[in-house]
């Protein structure tokens, strides 16, 4: 079984991956990660993360094995990604790792941007989680604040409206529903709330 969740920044779609991946015996991707990692590589070099040849190179030789999550999940890096990600290049030197990943047995969870659109337009569930941009900046701003960033509520504000514009707006494989994906809504719920709904929205999809 594949399960594909799409979604904006701060949606919930990671935690929702990594708790259906559990409940359903499957492997999980946080896709991001992998953008996140081409920018990190950049960034640490001191190169900007638009530099479209070294985002290329970056994306090609990039291990998924070796991503450590917790220096991914800075705003730079939130913001790089959402640079890196514009580039066809980048996109389709990750678009193979994405997908074999998928089709290992025993099937898997992907969460992302196009993963029901372009990755894995044949999942067997396809899930887009959304939710207001203000709700999203919260729950960023808490995130950051919990591992001591010093950051307001407002700038995580305009990084993920900015985020967003680049995201629907870009010419490869922007942000929207896959035409079959079924909505998730998560503005006015907790995380469990949450994971219950997305579990309702698989079993209906699997009767």
């Amino acid at each position: 079984m594949i399960i594909a969740i799409d979604g904006p920044a701060a949606s919930g779609k990671g935690t929702l991956g990594k708790r259906l991946a559990a409940h359903y015996g499957l492997r999980h991707l946080d896709t991001g990660l992998l953008y996140r990692g081409v920018a990190h590589v950049l960034l640490s070099a001191g190169h900007p993360a638009d530099d479209r040849a070294r985002a290329a190179a970056a994306a090609a030789a990039l291990d998924p094995g070796r991503l450590d999550e917790d220096a991914l999940k800075t705003q730079a890096a939130g913001e790089g990604a959402s640079i890196v990600s514009a580039f066809p290049e980048v996109r389709a030197a990750l678009l193979d790792v994405q997908r074999r990943f998928a089709a290992a047995p025993p099937g898997a969870v992907l969460d992302g941007r196009d993963i029901g659109t372009v990755i894995c337009p044949d999942a067997d569930v396809k899930i887009f989680v959304t939710a207001s941009a203000e709700e999203r900046a919260r729950r960023r701003f808490l995130e950051f604040r919990a591992r001591g960033l010093a950051v307001t509520e407002a700038e995580v504000l305009d990084d993920i409206r900015r985020r967003d514009a680049r995201d629907t707006g870009r010419a490869v494989a922007p942000l929207v529903p896959a035409a079959d994906a079924r909505l998730l809504d998560t503005t006015a719920l907790d995380v469990e709330a949450s994971v219950a709904a997305a579990i309702a929205l698989v079993e209906a999809a699997r009767r």
